[in-house]
């Protein structure tokens, strides 16, 4: 016997995957140049030189068994001190190195506080656009997955919405600023009214609820947009953080669970996580990872790249006639689509060989996610296409 739930999932995929898979089957058919690939948030642009020159120091100097050996679940203190100092002058976040818990990413991490959270009828709250693989993330470990109506005027949260849907069941609200899909920011008024909302809501219900703050685009902010730290809003905060975005390290799968100690219940939630991660099969997160990140704690990504690519795809779509909000985070753009179907607009867009992403399993189906984070080369010679696909919307009503 085989588990449908499971089978179900493996079966559908990601809609991203999905695309992406396409992508590399057609590029072997018209050649790489000719797909116009806009559908995986891959950084485009290379680690900091820093980072591949930690990766051949420590594998050229450093004691092979160690290097390559097991770690604390938690991972190495050293490397938790290193990351803790980073937040704490950035952010004044008032954190120790025994508040952070390493992960094979941002994934792991999530379902991870989800798990932990999971007592019987748990609900997490999410905020439309979201991430298309939060709902398997929540609703497969053990908690109901409530949707507030997305904001498609502004891409903030609509708080009087999501107050109806916070019942005693509700434990966390999850948040991820700046936003996949959208790219953008969550101003530090709306996390403000957030606070204050879930503040009377937790006295109401009589248990804490949690904000989990999803943060691998914490690094990618534009036209001077602020990026809070949530904890210093929201005591009750929960962050989740990876490296691939902000050292463009997808593919080395590292990051973090942070339970600041100003949580409710902080040393048990804690533990939780913990608990979670043992059962999920997590012994240890990478220790070559982990050793680089120690080193290269307060680098940072050059943005130029990004936002040249924001700013000429953002100009090219407006003119042309699309409609989306200007991005000023992460490297996406949710652009609403020509007649209204995103699923019929990408379909329409496979036969150029163009590639977006339908909003259907982000929650808003009439809009569409483009990644920026491609070359700008890419870009360029993608816009007459893009003209196409609306001039043919256009003709088509």
């Amino acid at each position: 016997m085989i588990s449908q739930k499971m089978l179900a999932l493996g079966q559908s995929r990601s809609c991203i995957r999905e695309l992406f898979e396409y992508g590399m089957k057609q590029a072997a058919v018209v050649g790489r140049e000719n797909v116009f690939d806009f559908s995986i948030g891959n950084p485009s642009i290379p680690s900091p030189g820093a980072v591949n020159e930690a990766f051949l120091d420590i594998v050229g100097t450093e004691d092979s068994l160690d290097v390559h050996g097991y770690t604390s679940a938690a991972g190495y203190p050293g490397v938790r001190k290193a990351v803790t100092d980073d937040l704490n002058a950035r952010f004044g976040a008032h954190l120790r190195p025994e508040n952070l818990f390493f992960t094979c990413g941002a994934a792991p991490a999530l379902i991870a506080v989800v798990r932990a959270l999971a007592v019987d009828g748990a609900e997490i709250v999410g905020v439309a656009p979201f991430f298309a693989e939060y709902r398997p993330f929540v609703e497969s470990n053990g908690a109901k997955f409530v949707v507030t109506p997305p904001d498609t005027v502004h891409f903030q949260i609509r708080l009087d919405d999501m107050a109806d849907l916070i019942n005693e069941h509700t434990q966390a609200v999850l948040i991820n600023s700046p936003n996949n899909p959208s790219g953008i920011v969550y101003t530090k008024e709306t996390l403000e009214q957030l606070a204050a909302l879930l503040t009377e809501k937790s006295r109401q219900v009589g248990h804490p609820i949690y904000i989990i703050a999803d943060e691998p685009y914490r690094e990618l902010a534009y036209d001077g947009a602020e990026v809070s730290w949530v904890p210093n809003i929201y005591p009750d905060t929960v962050v989740c953080y990876s490296y691939s975005k902000s050292l463009s390290l997808p593919g080395e799968r590292i990051g973090y669970v942070c339970v600041p100690d100003s949580a409710a219940d902080s040393d048990l939630l804690f533990a939780a996580v913990a608990g979670a991660a043992r059962v999920l099969g997590h012994v240890c997160p990478p220790s070559l990872q982990q050793r680089v990140v120690a080193r290269c704690a307060a680098e940072r990504p050059d943005l130029a790249a990004y936002d040249k690519n924001r700013r000429a795809l953002y100009d090219a779509l407006t003119s042309f006639g699309y409609d989306c909000p200007k991005a000023n985070g992460a490297f996406y753009m949710f652009v609403k689509a020509p007649g209204g179907s995103s699923k019929a607009f990408s379909d329409m867009a496979k036969e150029k060989n163009v590639l977006v992403v339908p909003g259907d399993d982000f929650g808003c189906p009439e809009y569409f996610r483009l990644c920026t984070c491609v070359s700008y080369d890419t870009i360029q010679r993608s816009l007459p296409l893009f003209k196409e696909l609306i001039d043919a919307c256009r003709c088509a009503h």
